[in-house]
């Protein structure tokens, strides 16, 4: 639990991205804050209402997945960007890797594809 004061009690969200497009390209960070339910100005995503809203309505099955049966997924490649999302969202710990390697990895960034500086309904390429 934090600590009354702490930065981190204020936020509802607070996120940071980092989005490699290739192996060996360089690294692109973005940040997600927000407070109430809105962005702060420290936010540094293209479109951070976008972004907050993926969140909001996906990000506690994709960070937070609940244990079951293996899935199934097509193989299917997207392409080698590869996002690191690490933060705080609604006091829980986040440390989630997204890719775009099978049809199952495809879906979860399509979801969160604002989050990872793209638009929704993208193909991930920015």
């Amino acid at each position: 639990m934090t600590a009354p004061g702490d930065r981190h009690s204020l936020l509802d969200v607070d996120l940071t991205i980092r989005l490699t497009e290739s192996p060996g390209a360089p690294e692109r960070t973005f940040r997600l804050e927000a407070r109430d339910g809105a962005p702060t100005a420290a936010s540094t995503l293209p479109d951070p209402d976008a972004a907050l809203e993926s969140v909001q309505r996906h990000g506690e099955a994709i960070f937070f997945p609940v244990p079951g049966p293996p899935k199934i997924c097509t193989q299917q490649y997207g392409g080698p960007q590869v996002a690191v999302v690490t933060g705080r969202f609604l006091g829980r710990e986040v440390h989630s890797r997204f890719s775009r390697t099978d049809g199952c990895e495809l879906a979860r960034w399509r979801a969160m594809a604002p989050l990872l500086g793209g638009v929704a309904g993208s193909t991930g390429a920015i």
